[in-house]
């Protein structure tokens, strides 16, 4: 098991956008589309550079394009809309975009940021330039990533965070963002139901996510459920399970049904109250996944389990202590990072993250806990 090294952030140094033009004091007038349609954990990632660029530059507009699920990330900060981007609908294929983009082309935006960089957002490229409207697309880092995680010529060095380069993208646009200054969102209020549901406060919220999309970044489920078991053994927490989809909640539902400290909240919440929710944990436990981006939104402590993946590509969550990272062991497993979203590892790297023990996972989040009673 090891612990993240500090992850260093680098700042935008832009002061002039695309067209040469100086950068703008305030943002006066300047209306901007951004674009990131998935997934979660990335869409997440955009809250809190979205955030402290209308910080510095109150008088701007922005209007995300994303799914409309993700909505309720946005909804309470000031001067952002959200336009639905249906593309499995209506908005789907190079005539769906067309369409797509005669509809933003109507909401008269001065200009683009393509958080996304994929085929989509590039066909959109090609239709903005019809209209002359700057149009700057993230620098996703192809090829760092490729060389951090190579098997054969790995250059194991911490890229530049994705939170900077969204920022970079709004430098170039001629609104450069310190992100040092950026701030958590504010906790939101919990409804009565969800109150309800979790039956009080009298003992600390732990929220576990303990899925991912990818094995490669998911920690073996009987430890996790170990993790579980000893946290409920302590009557200290109440544990609060996130996931999603029905195999996620046969698996959850038979914890809470052995775990009395326990609750599955799968299917039991809207969006929207999940992230109530989580802005009102003590903790949360995840993965290198959506949830722990979700957390980290609020200023929530947020402990993550890394397989083969790793911090350095650029995914930590955002202003979350190093510290709060368990890794698995380098020395055993050298070619970590394998990939950067989990999907790929050679054999004999299925097992990487039972170098994480449960009692370290324990540790840590004692650890966590006691930090906040002693401030």
């Amino acid at each position: 098991m090891e612990i993240a090294p500090e992850i260093p952030i680098t700042s935008t140094e832009t002061s002039k956008n695309s067209t040469g033009k100086p950068a703008f004091s305030d943002g006066e007038g300047i209306h901007i589309l951004v674009i990131r349609l998935s997934a979660m954990g990335d869409v997440a990632m955009t809250v809190p550079v979205i955030s402290a660029l209308l910080k510095q530059y109150p008088n701007v507009k922005v209007t995300v394009l994303t799914r409309a699920f993700f909505s309720p990330l946005f909804s309470e900060v000031k001067n952002v809309t959200v336009y639905e981007a249906d593309v499995k609908g209506k908005h789907k294929g190079i005539f769906g975009l067309w369409k797509l983009y005669k509809e933003l082309k109507c909401l008269n935006t001065d200009m683009v940021a393509d958080l996304h960089n994929v085929l989509r957002s590039n066909i959109l490229r090609q239709y903005f330039r019809l209209g002359s409207i700057p149009f700057v697309q993230v620098d996703k880092g192809r090829a760092e990533k490729k060389a951090l995680t190579s098997l054969s010529h790995k250059v194991f060095e911490p890229l530049k965070t994705t939170h900077q380069r969204y920022a970079d993208v709004f430098g170039k646009l001629g609104m450069p963002i310190d992100l040092e200054n950026a701030s958590p969102l504010p906790k939101r209020a919990i409804a009565p139901s969800t109150m309800e549901l979790v039956k009080g406060k009298e003992r600390k919220w732990l929220g576990i996510a303990p899925f991912a999309a990818f094995d490669g970044k998911m920690y073996p489920l009987d430890l996790m459920e170990k993790v579980v078991h000893i946290l409920n053994e302590t009557g200290g927490y109440k544990i609060l399970l996130f996931g999603g989809g029905k195999r996620e909640k046969i698996i959850l539902d038979k914890w809470d049904s052995i775990y009395e400290n326990s609750i599955n909240l799968v299917g039991k919440l809207t969006f929207k109250e999940e992230l109530a929710l989580i802005s009102q944990l003590n903790l949360m436990l995840a993965m290198d996944s959506g949830n722990a981006h979700l957390a980290a939104l609020f200023g929530v402590p947020t402990l993550t389990l890394w397989g083969v993946t790793h911090p350095y590509a650029g995914f930590y969550p955002f202003k979350q202590d190093p510290q709060n990272a368990l890794l698995a062991d380098r020395e055993q497993f050298p070619l970590i990072p394998t990939s950067v979203y989990g999907k790929k590892y050679p054999p004999g790297y299925e097992n990487v993250m039972r170098t994480i023990v449960p009692e370290d996972v324990l540790s840590k989040i004692e650890e966590i806990i006691n930090g906040q009673l002693s401030r």
